[in-house]
């Protein structure tokens, strides 16, 4: 009968805890898709650019491409060093209470490009890149990493929560942040592209 009570005592106590599942399957391949997606398509659009188209202006106070690529890769490398070092502490499952925001609804946010936000000082750009090419180099480094990193992983993404500018979000969600903010500014580059002052390919 104590066997059977403390059984009982056991059920109970988990049916309480916040503990999300371990990352399945599903959620794996999900980030991937995203990440290698942001990836393919900011490639595939700077690709073989020239110097100046590079480095046109739609106006003075706008963004190049290179100026939007070099915000891209220190954001991407910002966030994965955030996300590295979230992962070597203890997963605390509790604090999952304190996070609003679902994958969807974060990915959908990022998408929408009609809500501007200031960079951090640290993430803006100083002229780094000066060629496509180079741009391209320094992104594929950074990107490989973290989707190498998400295909070998045995971390614990759930429950390894993190306070962020948005909210409190799992580190999960903050590779997805990742992965969505790159897509974010490929559609602010897109924006630069299809200016009609937009200098033409040689």
């Amino acid at each position: 009968m104590k066997k059977l009570t403390l059984y009982v005592s056991i059920l109970l106590l988990s049916a309480f805890t916040v503990q999300q599942p371990a990352l399945t399957r599903d959620d794996k391949s999900f980030l991937l898709d995203q990440l290698q997606t942001a990836h393919d398509r900011l490639v595939n659009d700077v690709s073989g650019l020239s110097d100046a188209q590079m480095n046109f202006k739609s106006a003075p106070n706008r963004w190049s491409i290179s100026e939007c690529m070099e915000h891209i890769i220190k954001a991407e490398k910002n966030m994965f060093d955030q996300e590295q070092e979230a992962v070597k502490k203890p997963a605390d499952p509790e604090k999952r209470q304190g996070i609003k925001l679902t994958d969807t609804a974060l990915l959908r946010m990022l998408a929408d490009r009609s809500h501007k936000a200031k960079a951090p000082e640290a993430l803006v750009p100083q002229g780094l890149y000066s060629t496509a090419s180079a741009a391209v180099d320094a992104f594929n480094a950074q990107h490989t990493q973290v989707i190498d990193y998400v295909k070998n992983t045995n971390d614990d993404l759930r429950n390894h929560v993190i306070a962020s500018p948005i909210g409190t979000m799992d580190t999960y969600q903050l590779l997805l942040l990742l992965a969505g903010h790159t897509t974010r500014h490929t559609m602010q580059i897109e924006e630069v592209m299809a200016d009609p002052a937009f200098p033409k390919s040689n």
